[in-house]
């Protein structure tokens, strides 16, 4: 993987930021983070909502550590919303770790993806790597290919089917928005919101927001959106 595809991380791990709702794993995770690392000022949070006030409150962290099970996330929506708070690289250490997880972690912007049951030597293997600015797949994974659930070509010319003001929604939905703010920023119903955002689903073929979000990045979204006014 080329170390430009990876966020431009800092020469070293100062502060870190954990989001994950297993205590246990928090305590693990800070001593791993301590050892291989040298980060002192570990910070940690239970779920998606805490670690974006955490952010705003005190400061960006110098990476962020993101299971991808909260309680108060669907699928990849706290990383890619994480990805708006902070231009720290988001490494996701998740239990969830087939190829298909991997693979979608890192299209929607993870510097890297360890398996849970690592051993300490894989974290110190990921820290490093992104630390040098490269994004780091655990051996044993491949990622899947680009084109592995739906060419690029079909995908814009679905794109280009939605309306202006799904296309809008999904623009905001890129930012992380949820319905209710996108309802505020658009002055309509929050119901109407998700009404627009099922047909967008319906008409990109896919079954949840973030695969939606997916489609929109790997097919350049923003320059089709600029195209059809």
């Amino acid at each position: 993987m080329p170390d430009s595809a990876a966020p431009c991380p800092p020469a070293e791990f100062k502060s870190a930021l954990v989001v994950d709702d297993h205590p246990l794993f928090c305590d693990a995770l800070a001593m791993t983070l301590q050892a291989v690392t040298g980060t002192a000022d570990i910070r940690a949070t239970a779920n998606l909502q805490a670690a974006l006030d955490e952010i705003a409150k005190n400061g960006s962290p110098d990476i962020v550590v993101l299971d991808l099970n909260l309680p108060d996330v669907n699928g990849f929506d706290g990383l890619i919303r994480l990805k708006t708070a902070t231009r720290a690289p988001v490494i996701v250490v998740s239990s969830m770790s087939d190829a298909r997880v991997i693979s979608s972690a890192i299209k929607a912007g993870a510097a890297g993806f360890v398996p849970k049951h690592s051993q300490r030597d894989v974290f110190a293997a990921a820290f490093g790597a992104i630390r040098r600015g490269a994004v780091y797949i655990p051996d044993g994974y491949d990622l899947l290919d680009d084109d592995a659930d739906i060419g690029r070509e079909d995908a814009s010319a679905r794109l280009a089917t939605l309306t202006n003001q799904q296309a809008r929604i999904l623009q905001l939905i890129c930012e992380g928005k949820l319905n209710k703010q996108i309802a505020f920023d658009l002055s309509i119903a929050e119901t109407t919101v998700k009404a627009h955002v099922t047909a967008i689903m319906r008409k990109l073929g896919v079954q949840s927001r973030t695969q939606a979000v997916l489609i929109a990045k790997e097919t350049s979204f923003s320059a089709i959106l600029q195209e059809g006014g």
